[in-house]
């Protein structure tokens, strides 16, 4: 079996829910959208960039009702998430021009969600070769793009539908 080591993942989830306040929760209550990087509101969700991307473009949806699992969600919260993921799919694909997409959910601690008391899904745009010995071994992630550029041509990319 092989190991895939991600170290460096350990300084944000060690943080995650300290204090016992929900990052999520914190980020979509303040209404500082550009300072949060979040590059969308919906009804029901919100869309955010990943502080610590694994790729650059690394965008979650997340509910704004706090709540761990899809099981206890609301069926507009669930729909808007699904709606939402395909839309920032669609956004990145046309910023990035991505190879290929992960979208997905870790829910659970035990399942690897670093804020596991707030459902939310991940959509990280890939190419070949995006992940490399600097991340693996090195511990480093090369991230060409400042994340406040990526939240200028995501927010744009939303609001242009």
């Amino acid at each position: 079996m092989d190991h895939l080591w991600s170290p460096w993942r350990f300084r944000y989830v060690s943080k995650a829910g300290a204090g016992g306040e929900c990052v999520f929760c914190k980020k979509a209550s303040e209404h500082r959208d550009r300072e949060n990087l979040i590059v969308h509101r919906g009804k029901s969700c919100f869309v955010v960039l990943n502080l610590f991307p694994y790729t650059t473009g690394h965008m979650m949806v997340v509910p704004y009702e706090h709540v761990p699992t899809l099981e206890e969600a609301e069926e507009d919260a669930v729909r808007e998430l699904m709606l939402l993921t395909r839309e920032a799919s669609r956004h990145l694909r046309s910023v990035y021009n991505p190879k290929g997409l992960n979208i997905g959910m870790n829910i659970g601690e035990c399942a690897g969600a670093g804020i596991a008391g707030h459902l939310h899904m991940h959509i990280l745009p890939r190419w070949p070769g995006d992940v490399n010995f600097m991340t693996t071994i090195g511990e480093t992630r090369v991230l060409p793009e400042d994340l406040d550029v990526t939240f200028e041509k995501l927010h744009r990319a939303f609001r242009q539908g």
